[in-house]
């Protein structure tokens, strides 16, 4: 039996080569998509069907990671994201039409959701088995340290590379770095605290999962209200983010300027490390999860309504710091909030589920701010994005309402159990 700390330095190693990964290309992913040829509209577009993928293939992928266990559910989507990800240069270089774009970015979609759900659901159940008694706060919050040092590291030298050979260059490195991933992960990571019931006919298993995932996700009020907050969250992280690219381009004056657009990636590298330093911090500070998702939900709302009114550059870079700080140290608490919720067996697909529920928010709020940057500029879209973002906040309020033990429980549900209760802090 491995050690929690051996755990541990595994999870960190899976997301130190994912983020490197993925980090390549997000500096210039939609200035690549519009060198391609595609419009403000049709390049959104294209990250729509990505998340449009996301959603199509979230809980079946789930439910793959629940039959056949986290480590296959892994591998997998090393090498679907490998395949992809070479077809994506190959439109570039032929200038594709865009329903060739919307098939390929589908695919990367079914990449992404082999991973998601599946690692942090083999970290948790790891964490369980072998006695970890600490708090899921910090554990997560050093997987988003390392994700940002990778992120960092990854968008600067992508938006590099892109200006000193090409925009295809990036996505090259990306494929090598996920085929590095896959002799890794096959090495290092084991299912752990979760048996995989292979002998089960894997219809009826999946049909069996996925009604009890309804039955201990979606039915469960403080769970379903926290996930339909990201049919609105979820969605505008995904257009702010990658619009920043070309907006500070053209408020930098310079459309090819890519180390420029890099270094939006680069702030939210550095600000995914500063918000896992912070995350264990500011949870100790209240006694509610709910009441620390909430206020920086509202803060991250205002620096998004602030990007659309202030114009200058320099401002807005200032502001892109604070949106990204804010969410960067309010994921390890959500993610430590709906773990403590829900069960073991059911672990992947229903946080697989709380991902499609994010992705379909990009499905359908990426074209609609894409069409307003086209029709009335990047500035408004972003006005827009704050209105959106501002729907989640009540919904995480209704989960709060129904005070679920997880809202103030300290480490794994296990640790918490043979703990007792805790003396309460002064804020709520």
């Amino acid at each position: 039996m491995p050690s929690p700390r051996s755990i541990q330095r595994t999870y960190l190693t899976l997301m130190l080569g994912n983020t490197l990964a993925a980090s390549f290309i997000w500096g210039i992913n939609t200035i690549f998509l519009l060198d391609a040829g595609l419009s403000n509209a049709e390049a959104f577009a294209a990250n729509a069907f990505f998340t449009a993928g996301m959603v199509i293939f979230e809980v079946p992928t789930g439910i793959v990671a629940d039959t056949l266990g986290r480590r296959t559910s892994y591998l997998l989507g090393t090498v679907t994201l490998t395949l992809s990800t070479a077809l994506y240069v190959l439109l570039w270089q032929l200038e594709a039409p865009f329903w060739e774009w919307a098939l390929v970015s589908m695919l990367l979609g079914l990449g992404f959701t082999f991973f998601s759900g599946a690692v942090e659901a083999w970290l948790v159940d790891a964490l369980n088995a072998t006695g970890f008694d600490g708090d899921l706060e910090s554990v997560f919050g050093r997987g988003q340290i390392v994700s940002g040092i990778a992120m960092l590291t990854g968008s600067v030298a992508g938006g590099l590379i892109a200006q000193a050979t090409s925009l295809g260059v990036p996505f090259v490195a990306r494929a090598v770095v996920l085929a590095v991933m896959f002799v890794v992960a096959y090495r290092l990571m084991h299912d752990v605290g979760f048996a995989p019931d292979r002998r089960q006919r894997p219809l009826a298993e999946m049909r069996r999962i996925s009604s009890n995932s309804i039955e201990y996700g979606w039915r469960v009020p403080a769970v379903k209200w926290l996930m339909l907050s990201s049919l609105f969250s979820g969605g505008v992280g995904f257009y702010a983010f990658y619009a920043l690219q070309p907006y500070l381009l053209e408020l930098y004056g310079d459309p090819t300027a890519y180390s420029i657009a890099g270094l939006v990636a680069a702030i939210v590298a550095g600000a995914q490390i500063l918000g896992g330093i912070a995350a264990p911090r500011i949870r100790r500070v209240f006694e509610r999860r709910t009441s620390a998702l909430i206020g920086m939900s509202t803060v991250g709302v205002a620096a998004l309504a602030l990007i659309g009114v202030i114009e200058a550059f320099a401002a807005v870079i200032a502001l892109i710091v604070v949106w990204a700080l804010v969410f960067a140290a309010e994921m390890p608490i959500r993610q430590a909030y709906i773990n403590c919720m829900i069960p073991s067996k059911q672990r992947a697909t229903i946080l697989s589920f709380d991902s499609l529920m994010s992705s379909t928010g990009g499905v359908w709020a990426q074209p609609v701010l894409g069409r307003a940057a086209d029709a009335w500029g990047y500035a408004p879209s972003y006005l827009l994005s704050a209105g959106i973002a501002a729907l989640a906040i009540p919904f995480i309020w209704r989960s709060r309402r129904e005070r679920d033990p997880a809202d103030t429980m300290v480490g794994t549900p296990a640790a918490e159990a043979e703990r007792g209760p805790e003396p309460e802090p002064a804020v709520t």
